[in-house]
C-alpha cells in the first residue's frame, strides 16, 4: 500500500472510533438510560478499535508498513 492511504486509512478508523464515541455520550445524557443507544454505540466503538489494532498487526506482519522506534 502507498503511504498516503495507509494514512487516510488509519484516519479514517479513528475518526469512526471518536464519533463512536462522542454518539455513546450524547445518547447517554440525551436518553437518561430509557434505550440501549449508548450500549451500541460504545460496542461499535470497542469493536472498530479492535478491527483497527488487528489491521495494524497483520499490515506489520505482511510487510505493508514497517514499525518504527520513537525518536529514531
Amino acid at each position: 500500500m502507498s503511504k498516503p492511504i495507509e494514512t487516510l486509512l488509519i484516519i479514517a478508523f479513528l475518526v469512526v472510533i471518536l464519533w463512536n464515541l462522542g454518539a455513546g455520550l450524547y445518547y447517554m445524557l440525551v436518553d437518561k438510560g430509557t434505550t440501549n443507544r449508548t450500549v451500541n454505540a460504545l460496542t461499535r466503538r470497542i469493536a472498530v478499535s479492535v478491527a483497527l489494532i488487528l489491521l495494524i498487526a497483520l499490515a506489520i506482519y505482511m510487510g505493508w508498513i514497517t514499525p518504527h522506534g520513537v525518536g529514531r
